[in-house]
């Protein structure tokens, strides 16, 4: 062989060699793309163990918190995808999304998150979002009052930008009818039955009087007892912003008794009692109503599909070194 022929082999050696290894590295970074359970295990292994306290911490202080911890992970999806925009105060550039009606001064639990974040930052400084966090914490509070358990995707970043007006057209209200609800959730990629057991995380939480006086004065399709006991805290006028749990029974308790309620005429808000009432999704009702297991298992994987809305990943976005602040 001569001299030009064995460099041009060694040549065409060398450029495959190259080609190969820019695969396998267009593939890690693929992977590392991709939202996966062990994000964190080598860059940051005590963040779950060190959200997990800090969660429980809180809920312990406020039973009402678990509640409040998943709706701010709820609320996030679904405007722009998990992308912690949700979080984001007013600034220059920045109109928060905590000023949409459905956030406006009913979303909390921002100093929660605020706090969480500031315990991972002392363990791995800039290395987990916020995003993350708030995937993290619903798990973890559905988790501590009694609801599901399920495995949390991470390698979120978290957005530059919020949206309110999107958060004022994409966010489910208290008043939607079910046809409402369907098309809400189905924007989001998310079928009827995610959306049914979504809606069971009803079974902890309150209610401001506002979002329910209509139901409870002028709506037929209610329990004359249940209605009655609602007015002593809701009065005609007044009072917008008086509480009551959105489950009478087991108010502090992740159950199913948010569904056996529903069957009885007993749900608080307009949007959790159409979910029963002669329409296409009372049949997944029932069938929560008498098997929790079903439903737990549901409402996790409804979560997990939830989770992966739009998330920002690999170069996208940023890590957050303040929730509420773009860096």
């Amino acid at each position: 062989m001569s001299t030009t022929s064995k460099g041009s082999g060694f040549h065409i050696i060398i450029t495959s060699f190259a080609a190969t290894v820019l695969l396998l590295l267009l593939s890690t970074f693929t992977c590392e793309a991709q939202l996966t359970p062990n994000y964190y295990d080598y860059t940051c292994p005590q963040a779950l163990s060190t959200i997990r306290a800090a969660v429980r911490t809180a809920i312990t202080k406020e039973r009402r918190m678990a509640a409040s911890l998943i709706r701010l992970h709820f609320h996030d999806c679904f405007v722009q995808g998990c992308d912690a925009s949700l979080l984001l105060v007013d600034a220059p550039n920045i109109v928060s999304e905590q000023n949409a009606l459905q956030n406006f001064k009913s979303a909390r639990g921002f100093e929660v998150i605020d706090g969480v974040k500031s315990a991972v930052e002392k363990v791995c400084p800039g290395v987990m979002s916020c995003a993350d966090i708030l995937a993290v914490v619903a798990r973890d509070s559905s988790e501590y009052v009694g609801g599901p358990t399920w495995t949390v995707k991470l390698g979120r970043r978290d957005s530059t930008t919020a949206n309110k007006d999107l958060a004022r057209a994409d966010l489910p209200t208290a008043f939607d009818d079910l046809d409402a609800l369907v098309s809400s959730f189905a924007r989001q990629g998310l079928s009827v039955k995610d959306m049914v057991a979504l809606s069971g995380a009803h079974t902890i939480g309150q209610a401001q009087c506002v979002t329910f006086r209509n139901r409870i004065y002028n709506e037929t399709d209610i329990d004359a007892g249940f209605a009655s006991t609602r007015r002593r805290r809701c009065p005609s006028a007044g009072g917008n912003t008086n509480l009551a749990p959105l489950d009478l029974v087991t108010p502090n308790s992740f159950d199913n008794n948010y569904y056996k309620n529903l069957l009885q005429q007993k749900g608080l808000l307009h949007s959790d009692q159409v979910l029963f009432n002669g329409g296409a999704t009372d049949d997944i009702v029932r069938g929560y109503s008498t098997n929790r297991a079903a439903f737990y298992a549901d409402f996790a994987a409804a979560m997990v599909k939830m989770g992966d809305i739009s998330p920002l990943a690999g170069a996208a976005g940023e890590i957050r070194k303040i929730c509420g602040l773009v860096n």
